[in-house]
């Protein structure tokens, strides 16, 4: 494989790290603590690739951005390809069917990252681990294309935070911090590729949300009035550690019908930040951007508040929450004010 150089803005991050000063490891409880929920707030760089081949630079900008920790979303999909040992590769798509001309998942991130990856683990600040992290949406579900995701994980497991299977479901494993932590979702066959064929004593490399609940229509239109224990109604397993809502779920609508910000909207927000906290679980809420309709650079309309202070207020209690992923577009806005907080 081509490992590309850190380019400058890789570079950024570098330094980040360098600015540790190569600390010695930490005991394993102050480890722990590190990704205690509710404990570190990450740049969320939403839909951090290229889309039908436009906007190339997402991944520079985000690891450019400044944020001490990084999570990078990338969309996949599985394009059948007869040349390969897998007969198909996982490439980043926010379609379901590509093109086929997209770049694979192995040569738009790990290609980027690996440099920054060898840098953490050569400090080896576990304290400031993991440094970034992997989202990884599938688009499609096929079981070559989690196998194909498996295999590739297990050659950059050096890398990764990871946790033995306990013999009992019931047991939440510690978790073994490395440089870099893969999420995924809830999607259809992924906890058994990822979770259920792992033997006991093995170790999961990727970890995914608590299943969403089934909800009508006229529930999800009401999706802010709902309670928090309906939203997020299971807690953490070894396997299982986030969840993942829409902002939809904060203010009626999501942020292109949102109004302005209130108490109540910060009360509700912290009922549901508090909670998934308390069922130990990180918690992701997307996509919150403010802008002007001619600055949208590929973004959705849906996502967008309007304008830069209305996702400021937004951000900044997210931030004060303890919302670990509060995703946008607007990488370099949000970086700032998280610099601005001083999380």
């Amino acid at each position: 494989m081509h490992v590309r150089r850190a380019g400058p803005a890789a570079a950024v991050v570098l330094a980040a790290l360098a600015s540790a000063g190569g600390a010695a490891p930490g005991p394993p409880s102050a480890r722990d603590r590190a990704l205690a929920p509710g404990d570190r707030v990450w740049l969320d760089a939403h839909n951090c690739y290229p889309d039908r081949g436009a906007w190339t630079n997402r991944i520079e900008r985000a690891l450019g951005a400044g944020a001490p920790w990084i999570a990078i979303e990338q969309d996949v999909a599985w394009v059948r390809d007869s040349s390969t040992p897998a007969r198909g590769r996982s490439v980043v798509s926010h379609d379901d069917e590509p093109r086929g001309d997209e770049p694979s998942l192995e040569e738009h991130f790990f290609a980027r990252v690996t440099p920054l990856l060898e840098r953490a683990l050569a400090e080896g600040d576990r304290t400031r681990w993991p440094v970034l992290i992997l989202h990884l949406d599938f688009k499609t579900h096929e079981p070559e294309h989690h196998e194909s995701v498996w295999e590739l994980l297990g050659r950059y497991e050096r890398f990764l935070t990871t946790a033995e299977k306990p013999a009992k479901d019931a047991e939440i494993a510690p978790l073994e911090l490395g440089p870099l932590l893969v999420l995924t979702e809830s999607g259809p066959g992924q906890e058994d590729a990822f979770s259920r064929r792992v033997p006991a004593g093995g170790r999961f490399r990727l970890f995914g949300t608590v299943p969403p609940p089934q909800m009508s229509d006229e529930q999800a239109r009401r999706m802010h009035e709902l309670g928090p224990g309906a939203l997020i109604p299971s807690g953490a397993t070894s396997y299982r550690r986030w969840t993942n809502l829409s902002w939809a779920a904060v203010e009626a609508g999501g942020p292109d019908e949102a109004g302005a910000w209130t108490d109540a909207d910060l009360a509700r927000l912290r009922a549901l930040g508090g909670h998934a906290h308390a069922r130990g679980l990180w918690i992701r809420f997307y996509t919150l951007n403010g802008h002007a309709r001619n600055e949208a650079q590929g973004w959705s309309g849906s996502y967008n508040f309007g304008s830069l202070d209305a996702v400021r207020a937004r951000w900044r209690a997210a931030i004060e929450t303890g919302v670990e992923f509060a995703a946008t577009d607007q990488y370099e806005a949000f970086a700032e004010e998280l610099r601005l907080s001083g999380r």
